[in-house]
């Protein structure tokens, strides 16, 4: 059996370097938004990177974007998990709470339109990467500038579109 992908038709040179440019442009207003906020960059990111999980409408990226910031607060219950059974269990805890935290998000992908299961590890991944302690500032911050990410994503696509439509 093989595989067949369709290839994108190529846009002219003068097209791809307008569509380069304004993912760019998008991108440094952004990170220099989540810089001069006093944001992780890399977590910005994070939320860009979300956005293209799945579909690219308006109401597609916003349930991409709440999947993620739903695996943000999964991380955060995760980590006070942690920390309660350390005691009783030591480095076991962290075996029975990433199977716990596994089953819940591996489950939702039977939960539409909220079953990105992508994001929901992105954000997960956005939370034990940030190494903050858990609570609801982190899951504040994060869900911020993850959400300034998805946005700015959305932005520079539906630029991209319109550059399309017109080139």
């Amino acid at each position: 059996m093989t595989s067949q992908t369709k290839a994108a038709p190529v846009p002219t040179s003068v097209q791809f370097n307008l569509l380069t440019l304004a993912a760019a442009v998008t991108a440094a207003v952004a990170a220099t938004t989540s810089a001069g906020l006093g944001w992780p960059v890399w977590a910005m990111f994070m939320g860009w990177v979300g956005f293209f999980t799945r579909g690219h409408s308006a109401k597609e990226a916003l349930f991409s974007y709440l999947c993620l910031t739903i695996g943000i607060a999964f991380g955060v219950g995760a980590a006070a998990c942690v920390g309660a059974l350390m005691p009783f269990v030591g480095h076991y805890a962290f075996g029975i709470v990433v199977f716990a935290v596994a089953l819940v998000v591996v489950s939702l992908r039977a939960l539409a339109p909220i079953n990105n299961i992508p994001a929901y590890f992105l954000g997960l991944i956005t939370f034990f990467a940030a190494h903050v302690e858990p609570g609801v500032l982190a899951l504040s911050e994060l869900a911020a500038v993850s959400g300034l990410g998805s946005f700015a994503a959305w932005v520079a696509h539906q630029w991209q579109g319109r550059i399309k439509s017109r080139f």
